[in-house]
This record gives structure tokens, sequence and C-alpha cells, in this order.
């Protein structure tokens, strides 16, 4: 690479304003610790007026998911996290997946060789994983060997056409420093720093290399990754050192943890955020969980102490500050609160028109009040997956078992539900108007009537009506569900069976 070539990249860098990135591998569905450092990242660029930019490190082809870059775009525009630019919509500083830049890194590794920050090694994986020896102590893990090529032999060796890599260069006495936004000033001795490797044999970079070179080219500010990058970034500071580039902000988040003593992990059974949505959590909610796992708004902030936060909320409410060096625990039983809450806070047109599909999934006769099934389920609905179960007895009456009809709060037993039933049937029969509110009326009479706790009628009625012990409405809520025509049918048939019963007992 010519000095008008790198002066030019140097000059075409975009300067003057916060820029942030989410750089994730297309390996599969994204994690939740992935999801918040896409939003952290995002989150910094907003409130301060910047840039987030996505880009795709697709290096390691071995773990490369068919796909999954689709899914990196469909999970950060269902979140809201909408990027400026990347490689679905371009931007200055493009391209924007790794792969589509294998020329430069090879560019900027060469003069790194030139310069002597770097050096090619011809040492196979067996001798690279080689403990060091007793002369050559100072080194951890690869001992180095190759550094002490003289450049005539290294010459010669790739004019052959021995298969090598480019291993950066480490000093060996001393010590390299950074700060952190969450854990501080770190300092590691250099004699702990491996060669590590910057290009591989095939041309294509490392993680450890691609990620300075590309984070320096498209102007990153900010850099948000999880603390296990820690170590490794006294290796980034010696590269950007030897380039005489600017070191951007470090923000290091701590783990999300599924307890005390394991990371989340997809191999484990942990949920990915796709697996969240179809379980039923709503992407507002897991945003608003998620943001919490290692941040909360201080206290003097007017956003202190919440739980739910809308997206333009956080980005007003985020500050570096409130980040955590403390591992987050994931409880999946507080995000199951939480979803609820948010559920409960929609309008009730938006909640009716997330539970439809659900309430559709139970239901398929086509004449049915959805919105008055709606209108009983938000306040029983934690996940909208809960739905399905509380409807399934609205298509067909479930079989049943008669113990159902022994209830202790209502003070209910088979004999006493039949003998409600018989009063309840003719009272439904003569029933005209059939609405929640008439038919309360006509039920409420009979108890008054009869002289009876309310419980006494209206258990036997939801039974009948529905099979079921626990369902998102009692007995008058449920035969404003069905109708008439199908609550009278119901009724009948546990008149029916309670009658056999007796018969049988007698």
């Amino acid at each position: 690479m010519d000095n008008a070539t790198y002066n030019a990249r140097e000059a075409s860098i975009p300067k003057g304003r916060t820029r942030t990135r989410f750089a994730p591998s297309p390996t599969g569905y994204m994690h939740i610790g992935n999801l918040r450092t896409a939003l952290y990242a995002y989150l910094i660029a907003r409130k301060a007026g910047g840039a987030f930019l996505l880009r795709i490190e697709d290096t390691d082809q071995e773990r490369y998911v068919e796909g999954a870059t689709r899914m990196i775009y469909d999970t950060l525009g269902g979140a809201g996290l909408r990027h400026d630019e990347g490689p679905d919509i371009g931007g200055p500083v493009g391209p924007y997946i790794q792969t589509e830049r294998r020329v430069l890194y090879r560019e900027y590794a060469d003069l790194l060789v030139s310069q002597g920050h770097a050096y090619p090694c011809f040492c196979g994986k067996e001798a690279a994983d080689e403990q060091p020896s007793a002369a050559n102590t100072a080194f951890r893990g690869y001992d180095g060997r190759c550094a002490r090529l003289s450049p005539e032999d290294a010459v010669r060796r790739m004019a052959a056409g021995q298969p090598y890599v480019i291993r950066q260069r480490m000093p060996r006495e001393g010590t390299t420093s950074f700060d952190d936004v969450v854990f501080g000033h770190i300092t590691v001795e250099n004699k702990e720093l491996e060669d590590n490797i910057l290009l591989k044999s095939d041309g294509l970079p490392t993680y450890n290399f691609a990620n300075v070179a590309d984070d320096h080219l498209m102007g990153i500010t900010h850099v948000v990754r999880g603390a296990e990058y820690l170590s490794s970034t006294p290796k980034y500071n010696l590269l950007y050192e030897a380039f005489a580039w600017d070191k951007p902000v470090y923000i290091h988040v701590s783990p999300v943890m599924r307890d005390a003593a394991h990371k989340l992990s997809k191999r484990h059974g942990d949920p990915t955020y796709d697996d969240l949505l179809t379980q039923g959590y709503l992407p507002e909610a897991v945003l608003s969980y998620v943001a919490l796992l290692g941040w909360s708004p201080g206290g003097e902030s007017p956003f202190a102490g919440r739980e739910m936060f809308t997206l333009r909320e956080l980005e007003e409410a985020f500050t570096l500050e409130g980040l955590s060096k403390s591992p987050a625990i994931f409880d999946l039983d507080k995000l199951t609160w939480l979803n609820g809450q948010f559920l409960r806070a929609l309008p009730f047109d938006a909640f009716h028109g997330k539970a439809l599909p659900y309430i559709r999934q139970a239901v398929k006769r086509e004449v049915f009040d959805t919105r008055a099934a709606a209108a009983l389920l938000v306040n029983r609905t934690e996940k909208l997956t809960d739905i399905p179960p509380q409807l399934d007895f609205i298509d067909t009456l479930p079989a049943y078992d008669l113990s159902l009809y022994t209830h202790k709060k209502s003070k209910t037993t088979p004999e006493s539900c039949l003998a409600a039933l018989r009063e309840v049937l003719p009272v439904l029969e003569s029933l005209e108007e059939w609405t929640q509110e008439s038919l309360h009326g006509a039920l409420i009479g009979l108890v008054a009537r009869l002289g009876v706790k309310t419980g006494q009628v209206l258990w036997p009625v939801r039974v009948a009506v529905s099979g079921k012990a626990s369902t998102p409405g009692g007995g008058v809520e449920l035969c404003a569900l069905l109708g008439k025509e199908e609550s009278l049918k119901r009724i009948r048939v546990g008149l029916e069976r309670l009658e056999e019963e007796e018969i049988i007992c007698t």
C-alpha cells in the first residue's frame, strides 16, 4: 500500500461525531448478550446524536450459517434498532462485510510487517501449539520462533510457496495499559501477551486484527463488547499504537448469566431473542428487560426505579455511568412478569391485534367475537402463548370429570350443581337478549330467588360450558362468548351427565 492510498483512506474516515457499531458473526440466531451489546451501542449513538453501524464479521467461515445475516437484519429491525450504515443500506466506509474487505486487511498486515510490528510465521499448527521451551520461557503459547527469522529467509520461504500466517510481534518487557468505562484502568505485563495471528493462511483476518482495522477505518469512537474481551484489549491497543491511530473509548459490559456460575448458552437450552418472541414475549418487553441487565438509571435520573421503558425512553435515559461491572442474572420469571405488564399497558386495539393470531390458533369457528375474548384475556395473559390453552374449549367441549363440579370455595357438590343447573336452564332458555349484561342480570336474579351464594349457581355454569376449572372468565362471560345455542347445548349435556351419575349412585 503506497502513501497516497493510505492517506486517502485516512482522509475519508468520518470524524466529528459519535460512531458506534454492532459487529455480529453470522452464526445463527441472536442470543441475549448480543442483543444487549447491540442495544447499548445503539443507545450511545442515539444519545449523542451520532451514527450506529452494522458490520458483519464473517471471517470464521467454518461457523458461518446460511441465512444468518438475514436473521440479524430481521432481529435488529424487529427490535427497532435501526442502523444508519450497513451491508443492506450502504454508507461512506463500506463494504460492511468483512470477507469483502480481505484485500484491505492484507495491505495493512503487510504494512505492519514492513514496520517490524508483525512477521510471517511458517510454523504448522502442531508447532504453534507446542509449550514454551526452557530457552523461551518468556513466551506464552506460541514461542515466537519465526520472529527470529531473517527478512531474507522469510522472503525466500514465501517465494517458495510455503504456507504462512502473519503474527503480531509483542513486546517482551514492560506493560500495556488501557482505560475502560466500566472496569477502569487496567494494566497487563507484556510478557503475558502471545504473538497472536493477524492474518490466516487463507488470507482472511482473525477477529483480533479485523476489528481493529475496521473500527479505525469506519471511524468508530466507542466500542461496546463483552467483558471476555478485556484480556485481548492490550493486543488491540498495541496495534493502534503500531499504526499511530487514535484509540476508541472502550466499554466492556458484564456477562449475562443463567445463574451465579453459568453464562447463558443456547447449548444448555437458554433462549435466544427469536426463541423469546416465539414463546410469546413482546419485542419491547424483551428490549426493556435486556437494557436493565447490567445498567440502571442513576438515582438522580427521572427514570430511576423504572422497569418499563420504550425505546425512545431508553434513548433519553441511558448513560454510561449507569453500567455495572457485576454479572447480570437473566431471570425468565421476571421477564414474564414484565411482559404481562407491557401487555396490559397496551391500548385495547393494540392488544387485540397482537392476541388475534393466538386466539385463532385455538378458535377456528368463523363467527366468534375475538374482541370479547381479548377483553377477558388481557388480565390473564403474561405471554401471548398463554392464550390458546385458555380458549381450547370454545370450538369443542372437552371431556371432563364430574369431580370438577365439587368446588370447596363455592361450596358446591355434584348434587348441588345438578339442582342449580335445573334452575338455570329454563331461565336462560327464556332469555331473549343474549348479552353479558342480560346474562348477569338473569343469573344473579336466580341467585337471589334461590337464596344461595353466587358461586353455587355460577360455578356449575362455568364447568358445564367449558369443562375446565380455570377459564379466562366466569359463567356469565363464557356464556356470552359461546352464544345462546352453544351454551344451552352444553348446559343440557352437563345436566344429562349429572343425572346419569345420580341414577348410578342411587
